[in-house]
């Protein structure tokens, strides 16, 4: 079966600030976040991968669980497994630990990738900065990703040197729900709390 596109969750991160806890298995609203993002995904793909991290019996089906073909690299070793084993040439990344990811912000942000610039990269950027880890990467970007592992270069946005890249602002975002919201990730418990102290709107 031919793919348009891919959906890679990145789950590869040793999670220290979160006691090496597996975070896709937090839940938010009743459900862990691994389901809500499947659910999200699902509506785009069928191709969707679990890269790094170890596989769980809990995964739902069809999903494909790969190990990061260059270990202990962060999130540019899993961007570069997604790009080599995602069946199509454009990839939607997001980390595994973002629960309010949803199709419409990200089939937008592949439509942009489709358009008429051709970008390598589409990627939101707010008052906080890039946010690579719910962004869209073509397959151009493997062989600078490549490049970047073998020179240890292993910032992930330091890869935006690299490649042309069409950055989506605050306004844009906005029109998706509220943009802070969709790009929260939860790198502490701090940040788990706060997600429960203020209620999720699934």
């Amino acid at each position: 079966m031919a793919f348009d596109l891919s959906c890679a969750i990145l789950a590869g991160g040793l999670a220290s600030r979160f006691d090496g806890r597996d975070k896709s298995a937090l839940v938010v609203s009743g459900r862990t976040i691994l389901d809500r993002q499947v659910a999200e995904l699902s509506q785009m793909t069928a191709d969707i991968l679990i890269v790094g991290g170890s596989a769980r019996p809990e995964y739902p089906a069809g999903l494909r669980h790969v190990a990061d073909h260059v270990p202990g690299c962060g999130p540019l070793g899993g961007l570069h497994t997604a790009l080599t084993e995602a069946h199509a040439p454009v990839v939607a990344i997001v980390g595994c630990d973002m629960p309010f990811i949803s199709a419409p912000l990200l089939r937008y942000l592949v439509a942009l990738a489709n358009g008429p610039e051709r970008p390598d990269v589409v990627v939101p950027r707010t008052e906080r900065g890039y946010h690579p880890l719910c962004a869209v990467y073509t397959r151009v970007c493997l062989e600078p990703v490549t490049r970047r592992l073998a020179g240890r270069q292993l910032k992930l946005d330091g890869l935006f040197e690299d490649v042309r890249v069409r950055v989506v602002a605050t306004d844009a975002l906005a029109a998706f729900g509220e943009p802070d919201r969709l790009l929260a990730n939860l790198n502490t418990p701090l940040d788990y709390r706060a997600i429960e102290a203020r209620g999720s709107q699934s």
